[in-house]
């Protein structure tokens, strides 16, 4: 009898004061990509009518209130209580990763020691989070895709994201990507590439610049040739200087439209 592979479990950990409570449903959704939201904790003063969104929907989510109050102006004791509750849960051996929810850059060193005992980390958190926490994390997600408004439906019924950025300003990563990864002959094979992007920018994600696959966010730069090989695979290369500026040209023209 085969036994069922058991997803990679996983400890949410939330700051409520650093979160919009609008991401809740896309974060849990999110999270069940890569693994099992087997520990779901947030921690605040939710005796604060400013947290009082978040308290509507823990038991919704199954989310676990951890209650900080804060006595003392300008110090935060959820973040500590967050860090200690962190550092139990990883010597407790039961979790593959985390998922740090913030966007504070406090807890880049809480990342980073996750790390460093072997555990996933997963941020989530505003595109204005600081790069040393982004970095910090093996992925990092923005919490502008997460939201309800970032993925409109379109006529069709089909779920279209909304760009954060235009497809051109992906143009560098992708080149970076593809020069360390190239043929003699200039093409990559698609899968390589994303690969090797999501190695080097831990906050790379087709949805920011509005698409839901990497190969359409690779046609839609205009900047590189792109063709199916045998066994319906995917392979790349940079067009030539002239043609991709005049490409990324023809972009910009087309997001400026109305």
């Amino acid at each position: 009898m085969s036994i069922e592979q058991r997803l990679p479990r996983f400890a949410v950990l939330i700051d409520a004061d650093n979160t919009s409570p609008q991401i809740a449903e896309g974060l849990f959704e999110e999270i069940a990509k890569f693994g099992e939201a087997s520990v779901r904790r947030i921690y605040g003063d939710f005796s604060s009518p400013r947290l009082k969104s978040w308290a509507e929907l823990l038991q919704k989510y199954a989310i676990d209130p951890y209650q900080q109050f804060a006595y003392t102006t300008g110090k935060n004791a959820s973040d500590i209580a967050l860090v200690i509750d962190a550092m139990d849960l990883l010597h407790s051996g039961r979790f593959d990763g985390f998922c740090l929810v913030s966007s504070d850059s406090d807890f880049t060193r809480l990342a980073s020691r996750l790390r460093e005992q072997g555990a996933d980390v997963y941020g989530v958190g505003a595109q204005k989070t600081p790069e040393s926490f982004r970095q910090a994390c093996r992925r990092f997600i923005y919490t502008e895709n997460l939201l309800p408004s970032a993925t409109p439906s379109t006529k069709d019924g089909h779920v279209k994201p909304r760009s954060l950025q235009p497809p051109s300003a992906a143009v560098a990563i992708l080149n970076k990507a593809i020069s360390q990864t190239e043929n003699e002959d200039g093409w990559v094979m698609l899968g390589p590439v994303g690969q090797h992007i999501s190695n080097l920018f831990s906050d790379f994600d087709v949805r920011t610049y509005g698409c839901s696959k990497l190969s359409d966010l690779v046609r839609k730069t205009g900047a590189f040739d792109i063709e199916k090989v045998d066994g319906g695979h995917i392979r790349m290369r940079a067009k030539p200087a002239g043609v991709a500026v005049k490409a990324r040209s023809q972009d910009r023209g087309q997001d400026t439209k109305p």
